[in-house]
């Protein structure tokens, strides 16, 4: 089968073509799991942090990607829950303990970083972590609901947020235009609030029905009581306390964080920017769970991922745009028919 393998950690400010084409052997499942046959893959943040080894991958060459939507084609011993033909999605929870802490358990396995994932015709899961997906969405429209929105379904869990109280977005890219509609559903009565750091993003945040949309530096027109930080640097967060309300939290919705501007962090001034019970959150990975209470509020909806398309074989173009340049909604490959 073809893939897109990652021979080695790179810099991408030095590198424009990490991954290498690859024909690789077909891939068989084993007891409890599932082949899939993969149409469309997400492509991610998180892969801009394996390639260039904030989250290094334990074995390389290894294959990308964890946003994957495809069929069932065979099915290993024991799997009683899907069939072959089962249009399902892969997150980026590839196997746990399935406890209700299986994000951070020591079980954790991630798609395509300590398994290989969906940058690939072919890729196995166990059948515990393949999830129906909601008949509405494409296979490149669901590509981006699997981490971008379930991850940030999490994260929205865990602000505590209730409705009509405001919300922050930091950031607008593959993740803030899902929470942003997902937010509304869920918080009708709630404002929100997008910073991000070029009028492009701004305008999506409007056009996607923003109430408010600013600069990284700017102040919102009133106290936050959740902020959602989707961004790789620490300046956001250390502008998004400055727009936190008394009581109230920040969630990081990243894996990792860039170290470029980490001086930021040295500005935060625990009077002004943390007292009064301001909290900071982290997510970390997802749950088995979070990726099946997600998919069903997505289909409802409907959310409308806006999503541009590459071919497997660009998959390096895609990254490169994703770490260089201004990103309107999300990047998925498509995989099938290349």
């Amino acid at each position: 089968m073809k893939a897109m393998i990652l021979p080695e950690i790179v810099s991408l400010d030095d590198c424009d073509a990490p991954l290498q084409l690859a024909e690789l052997p077909m891939p068989e499942p084993r007891e409890g799991e599932v082949l899939i046959e993969v149409a469309a893959c997400g492509v991610c943040h998180t892969e801009l942090d394996e390639i260039e080894g904030r989250t290094a991958p334990p074995r390389l060459p290894v294959v990308l990607g964890h946003e994957i939507v495809g069929r069932v084609t065979a099915l290993g011993k024991g799997v009683i829950r899907l069939r072959e033909g089962d249009r399902v999605g892969v997150g980026w929870i590839h196997h746990s303990d399935g406890g209700p802490e299986e994000n951070v358990s020591e079980a954790f396995r991630a798609t395509g970083r300590d398994v290989n994932g969906g940058y690939a015709e072919f890729m196995t899961v166990s059948e515990n972590y393949a999830f129906p997906l909601p008949e509405v969405f494409s296979d490149t429209e669901a590509a981006p609901l699997l981490c971008a929105g379930a991850i940030g379904y999490r994260a929205l869990k865990l602000t505590g947020l209730k409705n009509g109280q405001p919300l922050g977005l930091t950031g607008f890219g593959g993740s803030a235009h899902l929470v942003l509609q997902l937010s509304r559903h869920l918080y009708p009565d709630s404002p929100i609030h997008v910073f991000a750091r070029d009028e492009g993003a701004r305008a999506f945040a409007r056009e996607l029905g923003a109430d408010w949309a600013g600069a990284t530096e700017d102040r919102a027109p009133e106290s936050l009581r959740a902020i959602i930080d989707t961004t790789p640097a620490w300046k956001p967060v250390v502008e998004g306390l400055r727009n936190l309300a008394p009581g109230g939290r920040l969630v990081i919705n990243a894996i990792r964080k860039e170290v470029g501007d980490r001086e930021a962090l040295l500005g935060i001034n625990y009077h002004d920017d943390l007292w009064l019970e301001r909290e900071i959150k982290s997510v970390a990975n997802i749950t088995g769970a979070d990726i099946a209470e997600f998919l069903p509020i997505a289909g409802e909806i409907p959310i409308r991922p806006e999503v541009t398309e590459y071919p497997l074989d660009r998959a390096n173009e895609a990254l490169i745009s994703l770490k260089r340049e201004s990103v309107r909604g999300a990047k998925v490959l498509r995989v099938k028919g290349n």
